[in-house]
């Protein structure tokens, strides 16, 4: 009888797991989609990296080149095309562009969100698996940059496929199908920004653990061919893009293109990661200004959580180490460049709550085993919690109120005709939104207000916009039109007739651009 029992108890929980780790995992993804997706419609491009890659993406709908970015007709060579790929993609199956810019990081954050799920459930039980979710739900840096129409959103979705991977071979495995997925996910995290790589970092606190004997980690020796089919894995992931890019650029190539070449796998991966020559902050600058803030409320449980991962890891645990190895290298590579932004560390995120899940229970006990109403209040904060950041959602975007480059843009059609415009020293914004045919000398070209002093001698029909500390030295005030808000957009209309003749541009024969939309984004 007793047998009996034990083998229908062994044969009915797993079929009730299956049921309420679903149940959980519905739950789990229908609030990340309300609170990343909050105010979705509502949301435009508000600065200057959301209007960079909507701008981009579209012009590759228009123009058709696929394989090397563009920005106003000049070659837009900071970041693989991946991420522009989708936006673009997006918008050609009928989806709004002002919408699809924040699709793919909503994308990211449902799978991220499953994966958490499902791998806190395999290493310790469902119910770490909903802590894991929710634990990642609830961190700010979380909201800040999933709701942002920017590419490190979007490259959470390979970040986690390729942490997902990793954990089901190293931690859970063998099992070299994953292992391979991962490896293609970061692939396609490369061709999306340069640091997809980052999961395979994962494999030295692996190679630590193995070594050393510890526990919850998959031994696999004599695998050496096994190993190395990952690279080139990684490689045709890689592939997809830039073999047919280096094919166009090796037989149709111009020396705009082929700088392109040296700029994309060079300047901007390993000359930008230790020779960065903007967002320069000190080794010190994520620990100090990042951690503190966008890593809440996960860094109020640190005084607990710090000492149970000592006893975890003296038990020689292998779980925590890799995961917990595995974001002390994160922050360690990022914090060693010269050049470093708030969003850069985000990827660490996943395995940080992933070895904080298991030992929340145990924190909440010790909290509050003699105060049952602290648990009371606990709850009631975090559901405030939550709910403040989805009204968030709607409340942003009202308070935000319209793209000022977006109404200065339709201002300046107004007061030209739609004639043709001359941009000196702008941003993307006026690129994005300019209702006219537009030129310009390169978005980074020094002395552009000099070159449109001699472009407007030339074609007198044509207006400048100008900055207001531009504007004297080469130009009569009286005949210029001031434009903007007079804050940041404060700008100045000018034709032919402003010029006050003290103004040469010693290169004149430098190459301008010539751009217009077909469709004006609205």
């Amino acid at each position: 009888m007793r047998r009996t029992s034990h083998v229908l108890e062994r044969y009915a929980n797993p079929i009730g797991l299956i049921r309420s780790q679903r149940l959980s995992l519905l739950l789990l993804l229908l609030l990340a989609a309300a609170m990343i997706s909050a105010g979705l419609g509502m949301r435009h491009p508000s600065n200057v990296d959301e209007e960079r890659f909507l701008g981009v993406a579209l012009e590759m709908l228009q123009g058709g080149d696929w394989l090397i970015p563009h920005r106003a007709a000049e070659i837009y060579p900071d970041k693989p095309p991946l991420f522009m790929w989708t936006i673009a993609a997006l918008s050609r199956l009928g989806a709004s562009p002002t919408i699809a810019l924040f699709l793919p990081a909503l994308l990211a954050g449902l799978v991220t969100t499953a994966c958490l799920h499902d791998l806190g459930s395999r290493l310790w039980n469902r119910r770490i698996g909903m802590i894991a979710g929710l634990l990642f739900l609830a961190t700010y840096q979380t909201y800040s940059i999933q709701r942002a129409g920017q590419i490190d959103g979007f490259l959470l979705l390979w970040i986690a496929l390729g942490l997902y991977g990793m954990v089901r071979h190293l931690l859970l495995g063998p099992s070299w199908g994953w292992f391979y997925a991962a490896c293609a996910a970061m692939g396609f995290g490369i061709i999306s920004k340069g640091v997809g790589f980052l999961p395979a970092m994962m494999l030295l606190p692996y190679a630590y653990a193995v070594r050393r004997g510890w526990s919850g980690v998959a031994r696999m020796p004599g695998q050496g061919r096994a190993w190395a089919l990952g690279l080139l894995v990684t490689l045709a992931a890689i592939a997809t893009w830039l073999l047919p890019m280096l094919i166009k650029v090796a037989l149709y190539g111009d020396e705009a293109s082929r700088a392109y070449l040296s700029e994309i796998l060079l300047k901007q991966t390993a000359k930008r990661y230790a020779d960065a020559w903007h967002h320069r902050e000190p080794f010190w600058f994520f620990f100090t200004n990042v951690i503190p803030k966008y890593w809440l409320p996960l860094l109020l449980a640190l005084p607990w959580m710090v000492p149970a991962w000592r006893r975890q890891l003296a038990r020689n645990d292998g779980r925590y180490l890799v995961l917990l190895g595995w974001v002390a290298l994160v922050l360690i590579f990022f914090s060693l460049s010269s050049g470093k932004r708030k969003l850069y560390i985000y990827p660490a995120l996943p395995a940080l709550v992933l070895a904080m899940a298991p030992l929340v229970p145990w924190l909440l006990k010790r909290w509050f085993a003699q105060r049952p109403r602290g648990r009371k209040i606990f709850i009631g904060l975090a559901i405030v919690w939550f709910f403040a950041w989805f009204a968030r959602g709607f409340i942003e975007p009202i308070k935000e109120g319209v793209n000022p480059r977006q109404t200065l843009m339709q201002e300046v059609t107004e007061l030209t005709g739609g004639d043709e415009l001359v941009l000196t020293n702008w941003r993307e914004g006026h690129w994005l939104f300019a209702r006219q045919p537009l030129v310009h000398f390169g978005i980074g070209a020094p002395g552009q207000t000099d070159k449109a002093v001699e472009w407007l001698r030339t074609n007198p029909a044509s207006h400048a916009l100008i900055r207001a500390s531009e504007l004297t030295r080469c130009f009569k005030p009286e005949k210029a039109s001031r434009v903007g808000d007079g804050d940041d957009e404060d700008w100045y209309l000018v034709q032919a007739d402003a010029d006050n003749g003290q103004c040469h541009d010693p290169t004149a024969t430098q190459r301008a651009y010539r751009f217009a939309w077909k469709r004006p984004l609205d």
